[in-house]
């Protein structure tokens, strides 16, 4: 009888130690939108309860194939930062692939794993426990715990380990969610660019910052002929491919912006004047020497008039750098020049056109040639 009370106590006393924990996880869930701190919480419970000498948390690339190390504690912890697993490599490649559990007391007595272990003789595995992160039937990641004190064969064990992999789905699953939202909000629907709001904002920080950057603003030239002509999903498509020939032009370390309806916006952080002068000179040629909506049977070409104008040399906050550039557009436009810059001080109000054998071109007008 003595005996049984304190077996009974033992487990009431483990029970209560896990509505804690639960507790803890679902605090760190509502209490938080972090992922990382999430992921903390969870795994450093985790740790506390099987006490393993080594664990880690994966998270699945599935585009790449592959498994990231979002958090590693324990012995060479820091060599597995950066460090990645092919799905079905390895202990957390084979449980991601795979969908299934894994658990080993004692990789001595399993073939498999046993030839593992001594394949990998610095990773001194002596059990596994690795259970993946699922939800809506897919792998989202694997927490994996190396050499822990308790028996992990124990069916309460397991059971526990898996509510918390749930946790772990959940809070993941919110961290996509909100990123799937934050970029719904900062992203134009027609292009796929960032839009004016986000322009703003990314403005707002590279001002704050004090370093040089420029802006330029370019418009189509006779876009309404291409609505009147083929319609408006035409004009959409050609918005569309206009934004694809930006990001590649410009490359992913200058964001590009649909501003409203046919203009466009780069911000180029760290250029100086003559540099994103080349760079605009770049994508004009571009614009020009392209054939857009051949795969909607059509083959238009297109031209822009371009404004550019450079922090801190033309204007000092966002306001005005936003006004310069436009107001230089606009100045192109009227001169039918390729592109047109701010003068060097603040006082000057005349345009020059940049690029001697550009200067002079109209652009052709934008119908099927």
């Amino acid at each position: 009888m003595v005996k049984d009370r304190h077996q009974l106590e033992v487990i009431e006393s483990r029970q209560l130690e896990h509505l804690r924990v639960f507790h803890d996880v679902a605090r760190a869930l509502t209490g938080s939108l972090e992922l990382e701190e999430i992921l903390g919480t969870i795994m450093e419970k985790m740790a506390r309860f099987f006490g393993p000498e080594r664990w880690s948390l994966l998270l699945v690339d599935h585009s790449a194939q592959e498994l990231n190390f979002a958090i590693a504690v324990g012995e060479n912890s820091k060599s597995l930062q950066g460090m990645k697993v092919r799905m079905g490599e390895g202990v957390a490649g084979w449980v991601a692939a795979t969908g299934n559990p894994l658990v080993v007391p004692d990789v001595s007595l399993d073939p498999k794993w046993s030839a593992y272990s001594k394949a990998h003789p610095e990773l001194n595995i002596q059990s596994i426990a690795c259970v993946p992160i699922r939800s809506g039937g897919r792998t989202l990641g694997v927490i994996q715990l190396l050499n822990t004190k308790l028996d992990l064969l124990s069916e309460y064990s397991v059971s526990f380990l898996r509510i918390l992999c749930d946790y772990a789905a959940i809070a993941i699953q919110n961290s996509n969610s909100m990123t799937l939202i934050q970029e719904l909000t900062i992203t134009d629907d027609c292009t796929g660019l960032f839009n004016a709001r986000h322009l703003y904002s990314m403005l707002t920080d590279e001002v704050a910052r004090r370093g040089v950057f420029s802006l330029m603003f370019f418009d189509l030239d006779r876009f309404k002929q291409v609505n009147d002509t083929h319609g408006h999903q035409i004009g959409s498509l050609l918005l569309a491919e206009v934004g694809g020939l930006m990001k590649r032009v410009l490359g992913p370390e200058n964001a590009s912006f649909r501003y409203g309806g046919d203009e466009f916006v780069a911000l180029m952080p760290r250029l100086t004047k003559k540099q994103a002068t080349a760079l605009t000179n770049k994508l004009w040629a571009e614009l020009r020497g392209a054939r857009f909506l051949e795969g909607a049977g059509l083959s238009l070409q297109l031209s822009g008039s371009f404004g550019l104008a450079t922090f801190p040399d033309d204007a000092m906050s966002v306001t005005e750098i936003i006004k310069a550039s436009d107001k230089m557009m606009y100045a192109a436009k009227v001169r039918r020049d390729f592109v047109a810059i701010k003068g060097v001080t603040a006082e000057t109000e005349a345009t020059s056109a940049i690029g001697a054998t550009l200067a002079e071109g109209t652009g052709p007008s934008p119908l099927p040639a």
